[in-house]
């Protein structure tokens, strides 16, 4: 099993900026990424990316404005949010996975609450 730490949640107004990180430790995965859930909305994905081919890949309603990076070396994920609005309000989840194309197995963080006001 992974274990993922998260942090970097937190309260901002419409239009800023916020980052998220995620740390990775035990097993190894082949993918890692950035689900959120809304209150009363389905968990959905807002962005992964491929451990080894770097590879990326974004809801549409984020693409633009959110950015995954990742360090290798250091197990790490971030995921830089601008532009943030009201809709982006949610509880968001680090998920490590089998691969890019299995977002939404394997193992997942505690989730950091992210809040923006209008």
């Amino acid at each position: 099993q992974v274990l993922l730490n998260e942090s970097g949640g937190g309260w901002v107004q419409t239009g800023g900026s916020l980052r998220l990180s995620c740390v990775a430790s035990g097993y190894t995965f082949d993918a890692m990424g950035w689900f959120r859930q809304a209150p009363g909305k389905e968990r959905e994905l807002v962005a992964a990316i491929g451990w080894t081919s770097g590879s990326t890949m974004y809801a549409d309603s984020v693409a633009g404005r959110f950015l995954i990076s990742k360090d290798n070396a250091a197990n790490t994920i971030w995921m830089q949010m601008n532009n943030l609005q009201p809709a982006d309000t949610a509880v968001y989840y680090c998920n490590a996975a089998p691969g890019i194309q299995l977002m939404g197995r394997g193992s997942w963080g505690q989730g950091t609450q992210v809040t923006v006001s209008s």
